[in-house]
């Protein structure tokens, strides 16, 4: 079906849709916008205005000529990413990072600090507000620019409401209204109206921004976070796969049988998390007389070439491994990226061993193994991400803009 009879289907050709073309890059001109979408010009340059109005569009330079008898080059459209900053924070257990990102996704200004998930969401969210507004200071932007707010937490999230569903590691969060304490603790701080608050997984939004920069042309994606706990995110055809309610990628919960007197935080025996995580590794350290009490612990303990510390790394390896070579199976992504404290060599070489003696070969032939570009900061540039496809997607678009009388 082209573009423009899905556009007829659908009965738009709205202003949000003409953005879109733009920030995609399918469509830069008036002329080429008139082509795709089939409206008149007298129509596109009416939409158009409403975006230049709203600070959302501006013209860049001029184009080639499209004409082989010459002529004045087209002027070119472009999003305008300086009209307003996105907040973005990612949660681990005992650890946090913030963030002032662009629209296009660069850090303007980012902090990391100790921030206990056990806490409990008051005390969290309440913290993140005041990180919030010494960034966005730090970052010479005011607080009325921010268009909205992602965060990362480390369980499953229902995408409709923001809340977590049962988490594992985050007592105390089960159902909570993450989005109206952080939006209310932003303003708190700020003295800045409320925004938008957006809450996802957080290794599905690592999987979301490495995907984004670093692999775009992968229709299927799988990332697996190995730090305290266990999670994947998956991203198909450019979105997150999130199942019916937040639960996909628990892959830390699978059952394997070598853990079948080992107690998960989730109250079962035998998980993947409570024999291969991080937290896992470190109980096994500590038991061993070597001070570790984290998945962070264990990372600087691999950092050291700690032998131990690399055995028991490789050994989690296999164990995560063999249970990926059944999520290779059935998903058959492009490209598996490993991140998180256990993310280095010792882990993936262990990974390796075992996926690709017990996958499909199939499978596996054309799938690359790698490890995360963007490390610490993934989880901050997914969050930031989510933020911008939400609210300049088309319908979102229009709803915006009516809301600024434009």
């Amino acid at each position: 079906m082209s573009v423009r009879s899905t556009r007829g289907a659908r009965g738009q050709g709205s202003s949000g849709e003409l953005l879109e073309l733009v920030r995609s890059g399918r469509a830069t001109t008036r002329g080429a916008l008139q082509q795709v979408t089939g409206l008149s010009r007298a129509t596109v340059g009416q939409r158009l205005d409403r975006l230049f109005r709203a600070g959302w569009l501006r013209e860049g330079a001029g184009g080639p000529v499209g004409s082989p008898l010459g002529g004045r080059p087209s002027i070119t459209l472009e999003f305008d990413d300086e009209h307003a900053v996105v907040l973005a924070a990612d949660l681990d257990t005992r650890h946090a990072r913030a963030a002032v990102l662009t629209l296009t996704g660069e850090i303007l200004a980012e902090h990391g600090g100790t921030l206990v998930i056990e806490d409990g969401p008051e005390t969290v969210l309440g913290e993140l507000g005041r990180w919030f507004a010494e960034l966005l200071e730090k970052a010479g932007h005011e607080p009325r620019e921010v268009c909205g707010v992602g965060l990362a937490v480390p369980g499953p999230v229902d995408s409709g409401t923001g809340r977590v569903v049962q988490p594992p590691i985050m007592p105390g969060w089960d159902g909570y209204d993450i989005r109206g304490r952080l939006a209310r603790a932003f303003t708190e701080h700020t003295g800045a109206a409320p925004v938008p608050v957006l809450v996802d997984n957080d290794a599905n939004l690592m999987a979301y921004g490495e995907q984004r920069t670093g692999h775009p042309d992968c229709s299927a994606f799988v990332l697996v976070k190995v730090s305290t706990g266990i999670g994947a995110g998956v991203v198909v055809d450019g979105s997150v796969y999130r199942g019916i309610d937040g639960g996909a990628g628990d892959i830390g919960h699978i059952r394997v049988p070598e853990g079948a007197e080992a107690l998960c935080r989730c109250g079962s025996y035998g998980c993947l998390a409570a024999v291969a995580s991080g937290g896992a590794v470190a109980r096994r350290l500590a038991a061993a007389g070597v001070p570790a009490a984290s998945g962070s612990d264990v990372r600087d303990l691999l950092a050291s070439g700690h032998p131990e510390a690399v055995g028991l790394a490789r050994e989690a390896g296999r164990r995560v491994g063999d249970v990926l070579a059944t999520v290779v199976t059935l998903l058959n992504p492009g490209v598996l990226m490993i991140a998180g404290d256990l993310a280095g060599t010792a882990f993936v070489t262990g990974v390796r061993e075992l996926l690709y003696q017990r996958a499909l070969s199939r499978s596996t032939a054309r799938l690359e193994v790698v490890t995360s570009r963007l490390g610490e900061r993934a989880g901050l540039v997914g969050a930031g991400a989510l933020v911008v496809e939400h609210l300049y997607a088309p319908e979102r678009v229009e709803e915006r803009l009516r809301a600024m009388g434009v």
